[in-house]
């Protein structure tokens, strides 16, 4: 009878054990699932990173409207400085293979970031940003975590 009681006991407590886990792993999936890029905080925060010129390094949207890299962007108009209405929502549809709601591993916060700061080894263009102060590594930092346009 003994070895019953140890048997119950010890299936209650897998059980138990097993719905703590698979209520914790539900928590974070539904934080995650929480955090969604906005739109309007790419369109006038992220977008205006792509088109500035840092020194020591050509513009994003120089490489990356006519890259194959995984981020890619939508070719200006001829004489334009900014992408219009439909090329933003292009561009914000193309972003969302490499910024992953809430995650810190998204391609766009690391890859243009300098590998002594937490980047990647290697970006084409160069070590974008020096440094995670940089106000516009910041900026791309805010967007995939989910910060909203005010």
């Amino acid at each position: 009878m003994r070895a019953s009681s140890y048997a119950i006991a010890a299936a209650v407590f897998a059980a138990t054990a097993a719905l703590s886990i698979a209520i914790v792993g539900s928590q974070a999936a539904a934080a995650a699932s929480e955090t969604a890029l906005d739109y309007d905080f790419f369109k006038t925060k992220v977008e205006p990173v792509f088109l500035t010129h840092r020194a020591g390094h050509t513009r994003c949207v120089a490489c990356h409207t006519q890259n194959n890299a995984p981020f890619h962007l939508v070719k200006l108009t001829p004489g334009s400085a900014t992408w219009s209405e439909q090329q933003s929502r292009q561009n914000f549809q193309l972003i969302q293979r490499v910024a992953i709601p809430g995650s810190m591993d998204s391609p766009i916060v690391h890859h243009p970031l300098a590998a002594k700061a937490g980047g990647d080894p290697h970006h084409g263009g160069g070590d974008q940003f020096e440094s995670q102060n940089d106000p516009a590594w910041q900026t791309l930092k805010a967007f995939v975590m989910g910060e909203k346009a005010k």
